[in-house]
């Protein structure tokens, strides 16, 4: 999936209990890190709890990111 980062929702902006797909992940030293924790491009997430960290559910598993993380992770419109 291709995503304009430049212009493109990403998980810290998710309201709380907002569930969406996510889309391409932003290439850059966390990108390994997040595929380890499931955040595989087409996966569904959900906001838990918004702030810093934030909580997401994502593949099924409760996961806290910091907000820098979370931007990393554009979402499919």
């Amino acid at each position: 999936m291709k995503v304009d980062h430049k212009h493109a929702r990403n998980v810290s902006d998710l309201k709380l209990g907002e569930h969406a797909i996510l889309g391409a992940l932003r290439p850059d030293s966390l990108y390994l890190k997040l595929l380890e924790m499931g955040c595989l491009p087409g996966t569904p997430v959900c906001l838990k709890l918004p702030g810093d960290p934030l909580c997401i559910t994502v593949g099924g598993h409760d996961l806290s990111l910091r907000v820098e993380e979370a931007q990393c992770l554009a979402l499919v419109d």
